[in-house]
């Protein structure tokens, strides 16, 4: 990016990030602006066609009206975009091999579990496909972020326009804020994206992205098995076995999915933006070297900042999500018995669930929130353990209400859990023996005799 833009005049050069705002903004679009260099600073796409593009979509978005301060459409479309280049269209063959092994993973499933089998139709996706059928999802679990960002965003880029922009733009403050949702829209686009090359099924990381669905990505899953040395239809098999088990628990337990989604939502409406970053991003990036945006974001400048209470409100959300996974880790290698690669692929995915990968972190670092179940190998023992004690129709059992689901401190001490509860649930009993009690008036007899005086210790004799 140029330090004197085209049409400036050489003894009065202007800012080059005020004057794409004033070209923007008045309309002029980003006519003598060199939009590669704002690409490379911000992470997107060197394509000239896609930029154009993309930049004609965010000047369209500021002259229009929108609903949300966030362009969820320019979001999906960096989604698809960043999703694509080998990303081939679904052939028969693979959808016919994706669906014969979540037909017999459902089969294989069975003995392991008392939750039924789902009967949903299995899929196989490709990158985009999974891209349009869960950006919903992501929609819902960022907006309030998003909301958030975007306001704080427009907030300090307005108090750092020069006084003769902001005379220009006059009381067109949505119009800023739109702008801030633009580029957090470009972001989480590119984010999700990039998910879209990791990914391995619509459950991949642990929570329902795609409601009653049932799916795997073939290209990924031929990506995941690289380097493995095992074939791809035991891999296919295995991958099978932990989609399926987590579709039938979300859908067999089903205050399941509101209950996560519930959280993550409760834990991003109380984000606290911290606007200090965000004013120093926009005071103190120079727009001529590219460099200096690219390590602002690669940082997480717009990473919303965490109190204590959003800390344990996370604490709680991730023994849900290690629960969830480490149920289907168990059920789901019980049911691989038969697959003889089966142990070395349940520690790869253990691995890969537990530090996540690149596109992973990078939406972490976007929304300030990591989706992974840090404590799933605890999980994992616990469910075991409780099968051991009560079986597996006991141990499903507890998914029947979210009160009975182990906490922390549980995963903590596994093998205690059972006894513990049994201790809790013996409490109880007696406190409702008690105001069963109360209520029936059982407190109001003497304990005494007629007179007042105690009741002799000995037996009744009848005398008085």
């Amino acid at each position: 990016m140029s330090s004197t833009p085209a049409n400036n005049d050489d003894d009065t050069p202007k800012d080059p990030l005020q004057e794409m705002l004033a070209n923007l903004l008045g309309g002029q679009g980003m006519e003598g602006f060199d939009p590669a260099e704002l690409a490379k600073a911000a992470g997107l796409p060197s394509d000239p066609n896609v930029l154009a593009q993309m930049f004609s979509q965010v000047q369209a978005m500021m002259s229009g009206s929108s609903d949300t301060p966030v362009n969820w459409e320019l979001a999906r479309d960096a989604a698809r975009k960043a999703a694509a280049g080998d990303d081939p269209s679904i052939t028969p063959a693979q959808q016919k091999d994706v669906d014969e092994a979540l037909r017999l993973a459902e089969m294989w499933l069975d003995p392991f579990t008392e939750l039924a089998a789902t009967a949903i139709i299995g899929k196989a996706w490709s990158r985009a496909e999974w891209v349009e059928e869960t950006l919903g999802t992501w929609q819902r679990l960022t907006e309030p972020v998003a909301n958030s960002i975007a306001f704080a965003i427009s907030q300090a880029m307005n108090e750092q326009l020069p006084e003769e922009m902001k005379s220009m733009m006059g009381g067109a403050a949505s119009m800023m804020q739109n702008m801030g949702g633009a580029l957090f829209g470009l972001q989480l686009g590119q984010a999700v994206g990039a998910l879209a090359k990791e990914v391995l099924g619509s459950t991949d990381i642990g929570i329902p992205l795609a409601d009653l669905q049932m799916a795997l990505l073939p290209a990924n899953v031929k990506a995941f098995g690289e380097g493995l040395e095992v074939p791809e239809q035991e891999i296919r098999l295995f991958l099978a076995l932990r989609e399926a088990a987590h579709a039938r628990l979300f859908v067999q337990v089903p205050w399941l999915r509101g209950h996560l989604l519930g959280a993550i939502e409760s834990y991003a409406r109380g984000i606290h933006i911290d606007m200090s970053r965000i004013e120093d991003l926009a005071r103190n990036i120079d727009p001529s070297n590219p460099e200096s945006m690219q390590d602002a974001l690669s940082e997480g400048v717009f990473m919303p900042a965490r109190t204590p209470e959003q800390d344990a409100a996370l604490a709680k959300l991730e023994t849900a999500l290690a629960l969830v996974e480490g149920w289907v880790d168990e059920v789901s290698f019980e049911a691989a018995a038969n697959l003889p690669s089966a142990g070395a692929i349940r520690e790869t995915i253990r691995r890969r669930r537990a530090t996540g990968g690149p596109a992973e972190h990078a939406f972490g670092s976007l929304v300030g929130l990591e989706l992974r179940p840090r404590r799933l190998r605890e999980a994992s023992a616990l469910w075991s353990s409780l099968k051991e004690q009560r079986g597996i129709a006991g141990r499903d059992a507890i998914w029947a209400h979210p009160d009975l689901l182990p906490t922390s401190a549980d995963l903590d001490d596994a093998a205690g859990f059972g006894a513990r509860r049994s201790a809790e649930a013996a409490s109880e009993s007696d406190v409702d023996a008690a105001l069963a009690k109360l209520l029936d008036g059982g407190f109001d007899e003497p304990a005494s005799g007629d007179d007042g005086t105690p009741a002799p210790d000995g037996p009744d004799t009848g005398d008085k």
